[in-house]
């Protein structure tokens, strides 16, 4: 369904909400039913066929907000990026992949993608002649993520679309970091775009889902297989995740703001060796970034000089939280190392130069001036 004529904020709490018709409450009553009648009606509804009518409202919501013509709710972002993978991809197909990817769809791929007798490529680097570069005669898709987890590279969307319409190929991106309210990639022609819902369109660290959203033709594709691999999401945290999006514009753009003035104050600090952040001038994207992004989001990675011990300065943190996941209205962070790309070897973290020292910091809506106290004093704490 096409975004309304409407701001961003008013399609985030408005548009697709369920109408209270008994009661006339504000929000949208939640109906935790999972058996509904199937004679003399146009839907049989059925939890599993993604059509609870908590799900399809939400679902109206997201493809509004990613201007799609339609989406799916699933139980969790790898649940959202597996089915939509498989969904064009069978037997003797090919896939090309971004260089640096979130380590969960790593895994997938070169974990379980040869049990399907599926072959992969993935890119040298970030440029679209990377990616066609990589193209064979039997790739059916090409995958990427932009900002990437967790060194905050930046893919031309435009690109990476011209060269799949060229090849006949499928564009797939997972759009996390960005969410909706920084990026649309369907605006730039992007075919799907994937979410890990749990993230800022949660936005409160207590929930777990994914998003898909795409044109109807290619949404029945993934439903297809959806139905069948059985990845939905209960009705009551489908009615949590639409609350949870009314907040996500003024939630995002806080955090966009945070993040930026942070990046700026450890860019050229004296105890930090880089600093990841697109919205950085020195950025080797930024020029990209600012063409297809809206605001530059809420995540950033910056090293600590070598000296330092990265487990011991968050672990003197006294207001950050050294935790999992990221996106929460609460300032967290994390050794990519230690969690999501824990799983890859030491040998392919070098190569996709993930150090041992990267920190990955997810930028709540805490006022910046005490994010950056706290900061100085877990500097202060550890150099002595």
């Amino acid at each position: 369904m096409k975004q309304q004529k409407q701001g961003f904020n008013t399609t985030c709490t408005h548009f697709g909400q369920l109408e209270d018709k008994e009661f006339k409450g504000a929000i949208s009553p939640l109906y935790m039913g999972t058996a509904y009648a199937f004679e003399d009606i146009d839907v049989k509804r059925y939890p599993r066929y993604f059509n609870t009518p908590n799900q399809v409202a939400l679902a109206k919501k997201i493809a509004a907000l990613e201007h799609a013509e339609s989406a799916l709710i699933f139980s969790s972002g790898m649940a959202a990026i597996s089915t939509s993978l498989l969904a064009f991809l069978r037997a003797g197909d090919h896939i090309v992949l971004q260089k640096i990817i979130y380590g969960g769809t790593y895994n997938l791929v070169v974990e379980e993608f040869e049990k399907f007798g599926i072959s992969y490529s993935f890119t040298d680097g970030f440029q679209a002649a990377d990616f066609e570069a990589k193209i064979q005669e039997n790739t059916k898709v090409i995958y990427i993520e932009t900002p990437s987890n967790p060194l905050l590279n930046i893919t031309d969307l435009k690109a990476v679309a011209d060269i799949a319409k060229k090849h006949n190929v499928i564009s797939m991106i997972d759009n996390t970091f960005a969410s909706p309210v920084n990026q649309n990639p369907i605006n730039f022609g992007i075919d799907v775009v994937v979410h890990s819902a749990t993230k800022y369109m949660g936005g409160h660290s207590d929930i777990c889902a994914g998003a898909v959203a795409s044109t109807e033709k290619y949404m029945q594709r993934i439903f297809h297989l959806a139905k069948n691999l059985g990845g939905s999401l209960s009705d009551y945290t489908v009615w949590l995740l639409e609350r949870s999006i009314k907040t996500m514009g003024i939630r995002v753009r806080a955090q966009n703001e945070n993040a930026q003035e942070i990046a700026e104050y450890l860019h050229g600090h004296k105890d930090i060796s880089a600093v990841y952040y697109p919205g950085l001038a020195s950025h080797p994207d930024h020029d990209i970034a600012k063409k297809q992004m809206k605001g530059f989001g809420g995540m950033l990675s910056f090293e600590l000089n070598p000296e330092f011990n990265a487990s011991e300065f968050q672990k003197s943190l006294k207001l950050i939280i050294p935790a999992m996941s990221l996106a929460g209205v609460e300032s967290t962070v994390l050794s990519p190392t230690l969690s999501s790309h824990s799983l890859l070897s030491a040998e392919e973290r070098k190569r996709q130069g993930i150090a041992d020292g990267l920190i990955r910091f997810s930028v709540g809506i805490e006022e910046v001036e005490d994010l950056i106290s706290d900061i100085e004093q877990s500097l202060e704490k550890i150099r002595k």
